[in-house]
């Protein structure tokens, strides 16, 4: 090919993904997505809403918590990573900054187990490897801290 002639572009799918809420009162809401359970939300208590249901605050923080460990998961597997469990603690900070409220940190701590001390390394690897790669945490602005943890089975977590 000549130095002129234009390469292809490699294409990548898009997907999409449907939601559609219901108000059903006060501060209340059902949110549902074909094929899946609805859900009853509420704004937080602390701005008026009903305590006791998943409100868009904490599902931001899941969002954030699941992808990471989807991405973990999928690349374990593909590298054949041997898990005997996995678990995350997730704490979203939400501050008043720049004329608005906003989440301005994320902090997740994973607990990763391996089947034995040798694949620990590379479990260790393969978790900051998913935290960079999620693409939840690329798509907002908030500072997502990681502090992860990760032992073989026979061991114990602190």
């Amino acid at each position: 090919m000549g130095e002129n002639e234009l390469q292809p572009v490699k294409k990548y799918k898009s997907f999409k993904y449907r939601t559609a809420i219901a108000w059903t009162g006060a501060r209340n809401a059902r949110i549902s997505s074909e094929g899946k359970p609805d859900l009853q939300v509420s704004s937080p208590p602390e701005f008026n809403g009903e305590a006791g249901k998943w409100t868009p605050e904490d599902m931001f923080v899941a969002a954030l918590n699941n992808c990471t460990m989807s991405t973990f998961l999928a690349f374990a597997e593909r590298k054949g990573l041997p898990l005997t469990a996995y678990s995350c603690d997730a704490e979203g900070i939400l501050e008043f900054t720049e004329g608005s409220y906003r989440f301005t940190r994320v902090m997740l701590k994973p607990r990763v187990s391996v089947k034995s001390s040798e694949h620990v390394e590379a479990a260790k690897a393969l978790m900051e490897s998913a935290h960079k790669k999620c693409l939840i945490a690329n798509s907002i602005r908030s500072e997502i801290l990681m502090d992860t943890e990760v032992l073989a089975a026979d061991e114990a977590f602190s």
